[in-house]
């Protein structure tokens, strides 16, 4: 079972977190946009609110916390409910 409590109790001032401290965050999303292959697709693991997956494209995530999933929704991130140790992914 995820420890996600903290994720639903602080979901709000994550993104506050992120928008006083701006420069940070632009900061961050260069470092990983650098990165990234260009044009390809790919699943957030851990999307959180989506603030990283919306600006990179990236259009589906998984999270556990349902405060946290419920913004990405929010920013149109496709979000399911999931932890990386158990995908909610079919495998092929």
């Amino acid at each position: 079972m995820p420890k996600i409590s903290s994720f639903e109790k602080y979901a709000g001032q994550y993104e506050d977190w992120f928008v006083k401290n701006r420069w940070v965050y632009e900061a961050e999303l260069r470092a990983v946009k650098a990165m990234l292959p260009l044009g390809g697709n790919g699943v957030e693991v851990g999307v959180g609110t989506g603030r990283f997956a919306e600006p990179l494209g990236i259009k589906i995530g998984v999270e556990p916390s349902k405060r946290m999933r419920q913004i990405a929704q929010k920013r149109g991130i496709r979000v399911l409910d999931g932890v990386a140790e158990e995908l909610p992914f079919e495998m092929t």
